[in-house]
């Protein structure tokens, strides 16, 4: 067999192989998700209201007419006496200076499952933020240092490790040879496009577009619109400031990333086609990931009982 048939053959069994474990991860988070969420992920949030005013109408009628007499009796609720021994404007200092200092450290007000900084104690998920969590804008530097983390971790090591010997195992490069030598040239490839992928996506584009690269839970609402808001943050993301814009950290920074590392690759895998197929795979694996990330908090709670 030609050697250019051969070649063209084993990228495109790679390819397969990529995009096939692409699938089974989003097969295996559905069924996790279902099994965690169950039926009720599925109904819309107004049945579950109006679900709970049917039961609770009868009991709170009569309380409430009560309530709503007694304070126009005495002039509506601005004429209630304050809590003892704390002014209504110290209450309101006190609750903007927990807020205040809840945003500075990263720290949701509600009591919804937070995220980890890993998942399952190993994989890296510093750029995941709990939801209804606001945070000051990362500098150049904090977004330089973000990608850093993602990229040398421990874990990271561990992963890429991994994915060389699958790839060796599958040939993915007959070029690269096999053996010791040939998992140690898989390895500091897989290492090095790791590497291109986090600080081109995360590090240089966020900051020339001034965009935040780290991901916002959205953490409320059924399956389907989590799931959604997830998947499309691929698309979009937000400004420094916090408004919505289009993704272009992703879309331009995985495809300066697929460019970059075609250099250190084989000549024949120098060619849009190839440069294309890294790009789009870079682009998909990401949208998976803000998926897994979406849901984790309510797996590690379900699952792990863990806040």
């Amino acid at each position: 067999m030609p050697l250019s048939l051969r070649e063209n053959g084993a990228n495109s069994i790679g390819l397969l192989c990529t995009l096939a474990r692409n699938a089974i991860a989003l097969c295996l988070l559905s069924l996790t998700i279902r099994a965690v969420y169950g039926q009720s992920a599925l109904l819309p949030k107004n049945e579950a209201a109006a679900t709970l005013a049917s039961v609770t109408t009868g009991s709170s009628n009569s309380s409430s007419v009560s309530y709503s007499n007694i304070l126009l009796s005495q002039g509506g609720p601005s004429s209630l006496p304050d809590a003892p021994g704390f002014p209504a404007s110290d209450v309101e200092d006190r609750q903007a200076a927990t807020d205040s200092q809840a945003v500075q450290e990263g720290h949701s007000t509600t009591s919804a499952p937070q995220q980890t900084k890993r998942i399952l104690g190993i994989m890296p998920n510093f750029n995941a933020v709990t939801a209804d969590t606001k945070l000051p804008p990362l500098s150049v530097k904090d977004k330089f240092i973000l990608a850093g983390r993602n990229s040398f971790d421990y874990s990271s090591f561990i992963l890429t490790g991994i994915q060389s010997g699958v790839s060796l195992a599958g040939n993915s490069y007959p070029q690269f040879g096999e053996g010791a030598v040939g998992y140690g040239r898989y390895y500091w490839h897989t290492l090095l496009d790791t590497a291109d992928e986090n600080f081109m996506v995360s590090g240089t584009f966020p900051v020339i577009f001034r965009q935040d690269p780290r991901f916002y839970t959205l953490g409320h609402g059924g399956f389907v619109k989590r799931a959604a808001y997830a998947s499309t943050r691929i698309f979009v993301s937000r400004t420094d400031n916090g408004h919505a814009m289009p993704n272009l950290s992703e879309a331009f920074g995985a495809g300066a990333a697929a460019g970059v590392s075609s250099l250190y690759y084989p000549g024949q895998y120098r060619t849009w086609t190839k440069v294309g197929q890294k790009w789009l795979t870079s682009v998909v694996i990401d949208g998976l990931g803000f998926t897994f990330k979406e849901f984790w908090p309510d797996i590690n709670h379900k699952i792990f009982h863990t806040h």
